[in-house]
């Protein structure tokens, strides 16, 4: 395991990755200014082996009925990773690749693959979960924390989702979809041909956040933060959507951040 963090460099783009700290991105800084939200607990971590909250923390492992901590009660949040230090399998001028094992809370065995990936205008995110031995159910996402404001205006969040996913009193998805309402969000939303979203900081940048998975999930309650959130499955989807992981099939991922100077 490693507490060192690292820096990534393209051009006048720069990525820290904080493997000691639940492998999460912990800054991006494009011309010396800072987009992710700083501190411990933000930055953009990644989503593993569930994304958003799992009701009661329970979720149908075949015939059995696991139960994990609450640690949003009444419900689990985020999966388990984020809590936990990383390994570092390799590392470049532009590149940081992290394993991490799955271990207890977690029931089953397996492994977890993150790739940061840098360039000049974009930063691509990429995770895989392995199985050697039981399939199991599970989820990718990240949880980017973009700063609303970058010294200007307030960001602006532009983006076409096909649904919204209603939520219940517990905010989690009751099944129903609605036509998109405006914000403010902790809403899960449904792009089939993808997920698309611009942030744009005016007269200072665009961000574009792509991932060829169909659910995001927007975050914009806070004053400091606007969160875009690609996952493989919507809140719950362990129990209502679950996408398995097997030894012949693991389950992968990929978001790219992409900009361009206003």
């Amino acid at each position: 395991m490693s507490d060192e963090d690292i820096t990534l460099t393209a051009g006048d783009a720069e990525v820290t990755v904080q493997p000691g700290n639940g492998g999460r991105v912990g800054g991006l800084r494009i011309g010396g200014v800072e987009l992710l939200r700083q501190g411990e607990r933000f930055g953009c971590f990644p989503m593993v082996p569930w994304c958003g909250r799992m009701r009661d923390g329970r979720f149908l492992d075949g015939a059995e009925v696991r139960q994990l901590p609450l640690n949003a009660p009444p419900h689990a949040i985020h999966g388990t990773v984020r809590d936990s230090a990383w390994r570092v399998a390799r590392t470049s001028t532009d590149e940081a690749v992290l394993t991490y094992e799955l271990v207890a809370p977690w029931p089953h065995p397996g492994r977890v693959t993150q790739i940061v990936a840098l360039t000049e205008d974009a930063l691509t995110l990429s995770m895989s979960v392995e199985t050697y031995e039981s399939s199991f159910p599970a989820q990718i996402g990240w949880h980017p924390w973009f700063n609303r404001n970058l010294g200007g205006e307030d960001v602006r969040l532009d983006f076409d989702p096909a649904w919204q996913e209603e939520r219940g009193d517990d905010h989690l998805p009751t099944g129903n979809r609605l036509d998109p309402k405006p914000g403010p969000w902790d809403d899960c939303f449904g792009m089939p041909g993808g997920v698309e979203a611009t942030l744009t900081w005016p007269g200072q940048l665009e961000l574009k956040v792509s991932s060829r998975e169909e659910w995001v999930v927007v975050y914009d309650e806070q004053e400091a933060a606007v969160c875009v959130e690609p996952q493989t499955g919507p809140p719950n989807g362990l129990n209502t959507m679950p996408r398995l992981v097997t030894p012949l099939e693991p389950l992968e991922a990929t978001t790219t951040w992409s900009w361009r100077r206003l």
